[in-house]
Order: structure tokens, then C-alpha cells, then sequence
């Protein structure tokens, strides 16, 4: 009988009757079968079009034979680096080994190749010349123009022709990948694709490029790779005419000249309707890891721990209006929102209920921001999210629409479900759109039933400077919400707490900015376990300000950028994390030293007494 996963072996081929695959997915994750791993989802979704897809996952990218275990597909490989930039995930942000991989088998690191789509691509054209290969995902998506890349402290090309991959394709791409495998299928080879939204191509001729009415022409990569000033400067513009155009309505063409060849960024993929998201999460996966992972791993545990954040979890809703500086999702998921459904979220619901590993607990029901589940104002429905102005931030548009109607209507829907004892809300909570709630319903209920003990919350700073270069709320609005919360659970006579996430070394702050957190932290009583270091990843405005030192957002009056204090050094970062521990026996040298450096010694006795 054939396995009821996607075939990952020769075996599953005869199975399944199968001579060749249609594709073949190659990821560096290892095999979930669950809608939250791309490969999985994906795969499914051909499938349900009447392809047939096979997945390497996590292949050895030292042997080349690991690539060639399902034959050569018939119309093309689709590459991944998985969930996590290869960089991210093998690195942490102070350039340090991960001693371990959530998305790898028993979670053992050292499975995932560092720059896994270029080392991929190279092996595949190693086993199969003339091969077409797709590439996608994260690592992919971020990377789909000239980038900073934190790890070589260097600017490199689009990640297209690092590859020598065919097509790119970015954002989440269930509508370029259908349309692309139909023209495969039509005989149309991956080179000459043009024209299909979310995807990336390049050619070396200038007359195929689109007309100059539909298209932007970008700064070449020879003038914003240089590391001088005026190239940086050229590159803080450039990323900001892409931030632009990132939106699927109101976006448009780029091109950017890169060596003797032009790279063209189509215009983003259209949202996905209701019925479309809810389609593809109904899709019949397993919701298992493969049965190859119930060996025990080198390290003797078995699995792939990253299910065990989203087994019992559901996705409600995609895209962030929010747009922090540090966070990607606005060239990776866009700023509009698409939502599923209430049925088609009880449907999945009941589904998990009635697994033997349920214990009666909904670990999350959310997206990159939970309480996000329509646009941010009705203007976007017809002309996209605007271009030029921020829906939230330390000024939020007056046109944004607080609503959490019909969020509180599907948590209370979900609460009422036979066998659910609890519904969680794990997903970021945007505090500010809460405050900006006249109505006070979603607040009561989030404490009274979607937390247990603690909410964690991301203020990320105390000082608004640094919070505006964010784009985050100012501190005061922390405050407030602080206060609402800490009011609502007296009045429900419960025990709970918030747990503040803050950010250290982030571009704009300096050591009197982590000495401002330090007092804040003093006054308040809690100081963090944790403490982020801010972590350069590509596709970020706050990587552009920490790689160019300016911010794009805002001019001088005499045309030219303005400026932004970067902490580069290893040792500064140390001296800020420092400050935002000042508790620990460890730190106290750290802190005198950041103290004497700024003067202010006077402060020694209020935090290391």
C-alpha cells in the first residue's frame, strides 16, 4: 500500500506506480507533513493540480548521489533552504555555531549546508546537467536583489545567479508555482518564463526587458555594493524604492542591472482568497514527521521538534501591517492581510481534536501578528497598503480600523468546541492596536481564557528615538497598555504578568539608550532572562540602516540621508546586553565599564546595588 506521505524514496515511486516525478523538493528542513512547512504545502497543492512531487529532505550536500534518490523530474526541482535563512539558522547573531536545529531530525545540528540554495543547486546541476531548477522560500525571497549579507560583512547580487537556479520565486508562492508548473508543463522552459507575479528572472539582453512605463530601473549592483559612502548611500535609496513596491496592487516591475545582465523582480503574487487560504490548509496532510525520523538521531531523540510548536496550532491569518524595521514580513508576506475562514478553522479544529496526542489545548491561533485578521483599512482592498506611509509605528494612520469583532467571535467558537479546555494565543500581540480599542471586550477575554500566568509582549525599547527607527510604538503607549493590563487581570482577580521581549544594539542605539532601558528595567522590577541581540538578516530596513548607516525614511534638508549610530563591535553589543542583565554577577564589570564610558558613573549604586 503506498505510504500516505509524499514519496521521499525509489520504494514509494513503485508504491505509487510512479516512473518520474513531475518535480522533486529539495529542502533543507526535514519532512513534516504539515501545512506549516513549505515543502508539505507545496507539494500538496501540485499534487491536488495532478502533479506528482517527491521531497529530499535535509539531503547530504557533500554526496552528490544524495540528490539523485528519486530520479530526474520531468519538468523541474524546486530547492529550498527550508523555514529559516541556512545563515539564520546555522549562525546565531553574534556569528556563533546553533548548537541546535528545530527543523532537522532529533533537532541535531550541522544537517543544513551554510548558503544551503547555492550549495543545493550546485549538486543537482552536478547530478543532472541541463536540470531546471526553481528556487524559493525564505532564503530565496530575501535575497532576490542585491543584499547585505551580515556573515561576510559584504554586499552581494541576487541569489538568482549565485544559484544558477532558472526562476526565483518569492513571497508565499502557492499562485506563482501553479502557474509556472502549468507552463512547464506546456513545454515552456524555466529560463524563458516571463510575466508570472512573485517571481524573479534575468536575461542579458536589454530588448526583452518590460517597457520603462511598467517598470522601475534600480541602481546597478556595481554602484551599491562598493563599500564607500556614496554607495551606500545609493544602497539605503534603493532599498527603500523596493520597500515601496512591494505591495501587489500598487507595486512595480524593478530592474536592476547586475554584472552584464539585468535581474527583473515581477510584481508581488495577489493575496489569497478566503476560499483559496482555506483550501490549501485543508489539503490531506498527515500532520506527522515522516516515519524516517522515529529512529533516534545522533544525539538518541527522535522527531523533528519544530511540529511540537504547530501541531496543535492553528494558522488564521498572513501578511503584517505592523512593519517593524527589524522584520522581514513585509518583503516576504506583504503588509496586506488575508484571513481563513471561521468553518474552515473549526473544521481543522476538530480535526486536531480528535488526535490521541490532544491533551484539550489550542497552543495558538494567530499569524505573524494574531490579532491582525483583515486589512488594515478599506482603502487596501482596492489600491494595496500605501506606499508611502506606515499604517502603525510611533504615529499610526488615523484611517487604520480597530476592530477585534470577529477575532473574539472565532476564539469564542473554537473555546465552545467539544474536548478544547483551552484556545492559547502564542502569536505576537500587537499591544498598540489593543490600546487604540475603545472596546475593551478583547482585552478582558484575552486574559480571562487565551493566557495562563504571563502574556509576552515586544516593546523592544524604552527610548522613542530608537523606537521610531524601529517603527514601533513610543514607550508611553507601552505603558499604557501595561496598566490596562495589569488593571483588567485585578479586576478578574487573576495573578498575570507581562513579559516584555527588549532588543539590544539595534541601529540608533547606543550605550546612553541600553542605560535608559536599564533605569526602566530598575524602576519596574523585571529584568529579562533573555535579551535579543539585533540580528542583521537580510531583506530588513533595519539592516539596511545597520550596513549603510543612514535611514532612507528620512532626509536632511539639503537632500541627503540622515544619519544612524551603528554599534558594530562585538564588544559594544556585549556592553549593551550587559546593561539590560545589570542583575547578573557576571555583567557587573560589563556595566561599570558602559557607565564610565558615558559618564555616568553616578549610576553604579542604583543598578549594582
Amino acid at each position: 500500500m503506498a505510504s500516505s506521505f509524499l514519496p521521499v524514496c525509489r520504494q514509494d515511486l513503485l508504491d505509487r506506480g510512479i516512473d518520474q516525478l513531475d518535480f522533486v523538493f529539495v529542502s533543507g528542513d526535514g519532512y513534516v507533513d504539515h501545512a506549516s512547512f513549505a515543502a508539505a504545502l507545496l507539494g500538496r497543492l501540485l499534487e491536488s493540480h495532478g502533479y506528482t512531487v517527491g521531497i529530499i529532505p535535509q539531503p547530504d550536500w557533500k554526496k552528490t548521489e544524495s540528490f539523485t534518490l528519486l530520479g530526474r523530474p520531468r519538468l523541474a526541482f524546486l530547492v529550498s533552504a527550508g523555514a529559516m535563512d541556512s545563515m539564520v539558522s546555522n549562525y546565531t547573531a553574534n556569528n556563533k555555531p546553533r548548537s541546535e536545529d528545530v527543523y532537522a531530525h532529533g533537532g541535531v545540528a550541522g544537517h543544513r549546508p551554510d548558503r544551503a540554495l547555492i550549495t543545493y543547486c550546485t549538486k543537482i546541476r552536478e547530478a543532472y546537467k541541463g536540470v531546471q531548477i526553481l528556487i524559493g522560500g525564505i532564503e530565496a525571497s530575501l535575497r532576490r536583489t542585491t543584499h547585505y549579507d551580515y556573515w561576510s560583512n559584504t554586499v552581494r547580487r541576487s541569489i538568482l545567479l549565485d544559484s544558477k537556479a532558472d526562476l526565483l520565486m518569492y513571497g508565499m508562492g502557492e499562485h506563482a508555482i501553479l502557474e509556472i508548473a502549468d507552463l512547464l508543463n506546456q513545454g515552456i522552459p524555466a529560463r524563458k518564463i516571463r510575466g508570472v507575479r512573485g517571481t524573479v528572472w534575468y536575461t542579458s539582453k536589454a530588448e526583452e526587458l518590460p517597457p520603462q512605463e511598467s517598470a522601475l530601473m534600480l541602481p546597478s549592483f556595481a554602484d551599491i555594493s562598493a563599500n564607500t559612502p556614496e554607495s551606500k548611500e545609493l544602497f539605503a535609496r534603493s532599498y527603500l524604492v523596493q520597500e515601496e513596491n512591494t505591495d501587489a496592487l500598487n507595486g512595480h516591475v524593478l530592474i536592476e542591472p547586475t554584472d552584464s545582465r539585468f535581474i527583473v523582480q515581477e510584481k508581488a503574487a495577489l493575496p489569497l482568497s478566503t476560499e483559496e487560504f482555506d483550501a490549501i490548509y485543508e489539503l490531506p496532510f498527515t500532520r506527522r514527521w515522516h516515519p524516517m525520523y522515529d529512529a533516534p538521531a545522533e544525539n538518541g531523540k527522535t522527531g523533528i521538534p519544530a511540529l511540537s510548536e504547530v501541531q496543535f496550532s492553528l494558522v488564521s491569518s498572513r501578511g503584517c501591517f505592523g512593519a517593524c524595521s527589524f522584520c522581514a514580513i513585509t518583503f516576504h508576506q506583504g503588509r496586506r492581510i488575508q484571513s481563513r475562514s471561521h468553518e474552515s478553522l473549526l473544521r481543522e479544529a476538530k480535526t486536531m481534536t480528535e488526535d490521541s496526542a490532544f491533551k484539550g489545548y489550542i497552543h495558538d491561533v494567530g499569524g505573524p501578528t494574531a490579532n491582525f485578521r483583515h486589512d488594515a483599512c478599506p482603502n487596501q482592498e482596492k489600491r494595496g497598503a500605501c506606499p508611502h506611509k506606515d499604517c502603525m509605528g510611533t504615529d499610526p494612520c488615523p484611517n487604520v480600523r480597530v476592530d477585534h469583532t470577529e477575532y473574539i467571535d472565532l476564539l469564542r467558537k473554537l473555546r465552545a468546541l467539544p474536548k478544547v479546555k483551552k484556545v492559547f494565543i502564542r502569536s505576537g500581540i500587537r499591544f498598540d492596536y489593543l490600546v487604540m480599542d475603545k472596546d475593551k471586550t478583547f482585552l478582558r477575554e484575552l486574559c480571562e481564557h487565551h493566557i495562563s500566568g504571563q502574556l509576552k509582549v515586544a516593546p523592544e525599547h524604552v527610548n522613542d528615538k530608537v523606537l521610531r527607527l524601529m517603527r514601533k510604538s513610543s514607550h508611553a503607549v507601552y505603558e499604557k497598555f501595561a496598566a490596562e493590563y495589569a488593571e483588567m487581570n485585578r479586576k478578574l482577580g487573576k495573578k498575570q504578568y507581562l513579559v516584555p521581549y527588549y532588543i539590544c544594539a539595534h541601529p540608533g542605539a547606543g550605550l546612553k539608550e541600553a542605560i535608559d532601558v536599564a533605569l526602566y528595567l530598575k524602576k519596574t522590577g523585571f529584568v529579562p532572562d533573555q535579551v535579543q541581540d539585533f540580528y542583521p538578516t537580510p531583506g530588513s530596513l533595519s539592516t539596511c540602516m545597520y550596513w549603510t548607516g543612514l535611514n532612507p525614511h528620512k532626509q536632511n534638508a539639503d537632500g541627503s540621508l540622515e544619519k544612524v549610530y551603528v554599534a558594530r563591535g562585538a564588544h559594544e553589543r556585549r556592553l549593551q546586553r550587559a546593561l539590560l542583565q545589570f542583575n547578573r554577577r557576571e555583567n557587573a564589570s560589563l556595566v561599570k565599564e558602559a557607565l564610565r564610558q558615558t559618564g555616568k558613573m553616578d549610576l553604579v549604586k542604583v543598578l549594582l546595588r
